[in-house]
């Protein structure tokens, strides 16, 4: 009996070939607790710049917990690179008048661009409550910077409706009173599955919303670590996902090229629908998203070499 070898199946160019570069990204970063991560951060800020981003953002803790470290990043990423930097600023357990005061600060060492957020209460899984004389939301925070007339605004979307909303409609609600009282974009939440968002954009659309919504990248390079992320802020992980990622926690490399493989489908499948803009969870570490950006049209510059 003569055995046939199959057809052979015609594979078109990969879903990157020919990217014209014509996103734009964003990336974040959080306030590092040693000078040894303080160095990492440095270098992981330089490796990034030649992808000339919108802005780069540092974190700012639960309650303002991380205050003085965020604004120690945020004033050595703006003495030591050129890079546009946005600092992130929660009005939960604050007063307005100490809020106002952080917004002040971070105006003197030359922040231009604020990420605005509620924030949550200090103790995890406590239902929010607003300091006596804070601001209730983030809404009510973004119209008091929005009068200063000194400040770009971003503010924080939630594709899978935040976990103290009543509704996804409340949500939605909240996201675009936040925008009408003087934000330019929103930034989501991390989520796992392209229709995610794009389910999401189509329903702020229908719901007059017309500013920028866009999708925040985060990288499964640990997944023990992304599903407590994911659970405490009410974000799907993929049943799909857990058995891709198991075993890797004690092959670092191997992990790595998995998580490189997921990141890079899942943003393919962004721009595909249409994406162009692109906020990075860069966790610190260059690498994974050097790689994605590279993918994705936006190359890094040649480097020197010896003759």
């Amino acid at each position: 009996m003569i055995s046939r070898s199959p057809a052979p199946v015609e594979s078109g160019p990969s879903r990157f070939a020919g990217l014209p570069g014509d996103v734009s990204v964003s990336f974040e970063f959080f306030p590092p607790k040693s000078a040894e991560a303080a160095a990492q951060l440095r270098t992981t800020a330089e490796r990034l710049a030649p992808f000339s981003p919108a802005f780069v953002s540092v974190t700012y803790g639960a309650c303002g917990t991380a205050q003085e470290t965020s604004l120690t990043a945020l004033r050595s990423l703006i003495e030591q690179t050129s890079l546009p930097v946005a600092g992130h600023l929660t009005c939960a357990g604050a007063s307005k008048a100490e809020v106002d005061a952080v917004a002040e600060s971070f105006f003197e060492i030359g922040i231009r661009h604020i990420v605005a957020l509620r924030g949550d209460a200090r103790t995890p899984g406590s239902p929010f409550a607003p300091h006596p004389d804070g601001y209730r939301c983030a809404a009510e925070l973004v119209e008091a910077l929005a009068r200063t007339g000194r400040f770009e605004i971003s503010v924080a979307a939630y594709p899978e409706v935040h976990p103290d909303a009543a509704s996804a409609e409340a949500d939605l609600d909240n996201l675009k009173r936040k925008l009408d009282a003087g934000a330019s974009r929103a930034l989501t939440q991390f989520f796992f599955t392209p229709e995610t968002f794009f389910r999401f954009r189509d329903r702020a659309a229908a719901a007059g919303i017309a500013a920028p919504i866009v999708p925040g990248i985060l990288p499964i390079t640990n997944f023990a670590q992304t599903s407590r992320f994911a659970r405490a802020c009410g974000t799907d992980v993929p049943s799909w996902m857990e058995p891709v990622f198991s075993g890797l926690e004690d092959h670092p490399g191997a992990g790595q090229l998995v998580a490189a493989s997921v990141a890079a489908e899942f943003c393919g499948q962004l721009y595909a629908g249409g994406v162009r803009d692109f906020h990075f969870y860069t966790l610190n570490r260059a690498e994974m998203t050097q790689a994605l950006c590279h993918l994705l049209g936006k190359r890094l510059p040649a480097l020197a070499r010896a003759a």
